[in-house]
């Protein structure tokens, strides 16, 4: 039996997304019998469960600020330890997702290699690139990202453009890669009915509008996005699904746009029934994606999945999951607006086209049973230390 210990979600069962939907796939569709998860959770208190047949682990962490994901993981590191040790564990995989501890790392690989423990690392995006850090804490998260590669025994990238990156930026330490991307389904679970109520509510039509759905954070081009939509000359809605009624950024942008003010822009807030965003997105005209700190985004997947038409920015993270199913924009002013006026004079048959070609890149190369199928390979296949 090969224990696999995953550390670094939230925990199961997923309420929302990333990792955590990742981790609850990952269990639920378990094929391998010679497969048993251990899942860290984030809790009030410490306790066990079972969930999609994993043995989850509640970690209590104290609210300490941005140190509270660096404490949650170590904490996690020492309790798999403690587990390991008392339970005279000897072949399993600790399965670390995002680079957060690494200047503690080298110790704990130490640990677990004294019991023939391999430590896997999933370097997630370039969290040190994201603008809510400031210098010191993106000067932490680049140190640390360096220190988890070179201390894990195995890294595995979500893209292959992170792929790349960690073979060129830290190619001295000879890192022991593999591409293995996160997961989406196409199956239909729309609901039309409260479709309806939702566009009732906030006056908008079916194929009118154009979709974002995203954290409202700078590095996701919300401003380049709004700004553009608002200088074209289309007619249809730009329906935005994002918390932001506590975001400095949405303030700041309404200031400098007043965006308020034109019709067309509609910040919805955020949809967490599944079977409701699904309709969301199959009913969009077109999906406006801007993230580029990437690896693979759920959101972006998701859209290829449901929606027919998408608008992507043109960075290589986006590029590599889209290929030609879909529509790329720049950052350069005029680029979108552009492109916005330009996809509203395609034919449906066209439009249909590309629908069917995201469909059937998501099906062939993104499908969850080919990311699991994927993961229990990598898992099962022996190393030697």
């Amino acid at each position: 039996m090969k224990n696999v210990f995953i550390i670094g979600s939230k925990g199961i069962p997923a309420n929302y997304g990333g990792f955590e939907t990742f981790v609850e796939y990952l269990t639920k569709n378990k094929v391998s019998e010679e497969i048993k998860y251990h899942v860290a959770c984030l809790g009030e208190q410490a306790e066990e469960f079972e969930h999609n047949q994993a043995r989850c682990f509640k970690i209590q962490v104290p609210n300490i600020g941005p140190a509270k994901a660096v404490y949650y993981d170590i904490a996690a590191l020492k309790e798999v330890y403690k587990y390991v040790t008392e339970n005279n564990i000897d072949d399993a995989i600790i399965y670390i997702l995002a680079c957060r501890i690494g200047p503690f790392l080298k110790k704990y690989v130490k640990m677990f290699h004294s019991k023939n423990i391999q430590v896997f690392v999933n370097p997630d995006g370039h969290e040190f690139k994201r603008a809510k850090w400031n210098w010191f804490i993106r000067q932490y998260w680049k140190l640390s990202e360096r220190l988890m590669i070179k201390n894990a025994d195995y890294v595995v990238c979500d893209s292959q453009n992170i792929e790349k990156y960690i073979q060129e930026d830290y190619k001295k330490y000879q890192p022991q890669t593999t591409f293995i991307a996160y997961g989406a389904d196409v199956v239909d679970n729309s609901d039309e009915e409260k479709f309806e109520v939702w566009a009732k509510e906030h006056e908008v039509s079916k194929n009118e509008y154009y979709l974002i759905v995203g954290r409202f954070v700078p590095e996701n081009n919300y401003e380049t996005m709004i700004r553009e939509f608002m200088s074209s000359n289309t007619k249809k809605d730009l329906v935005i699904v994002t918390g932001y009624q506590e975001s400095k950024l949405y303030h700041i942008l309404n200031n400098k746009y007043h965006f308020e003010n034109d019709q067309r822009v509609k910040f919805v807030g955020t949809i967490y029934d599944d079977a409701l965003l699904k309709s969301v997105r199959k009913n969009a005209f077109a999906y406006l994606h801007g993230h580029e700190v990437g690896g693979t985004n759920p959101s972006l997947l998701e859209a290829l999945g449901s929606t027919s038409l998408n608008l992507l920015l043109n960075v290589g993270f986006n590029q590599e999951v889209g290929l030609d199913s879909c529509i790329y924009w720049g950052k350069e002013k005029n680029n979108l607006k552009h492109l916005i006026e330009h996809v509203e004079t395609f034919d449906q048959d066209y439009i249909d086209t590309l629908g069917k070609a995201a469909k059937d890149r998501i099906k062939n190369a993104y499908s969850w049973t080919k990311i699991v199928s994927d993961y229990e390979s990598l898992f099962l296949r022996k190393k030697d230390l």
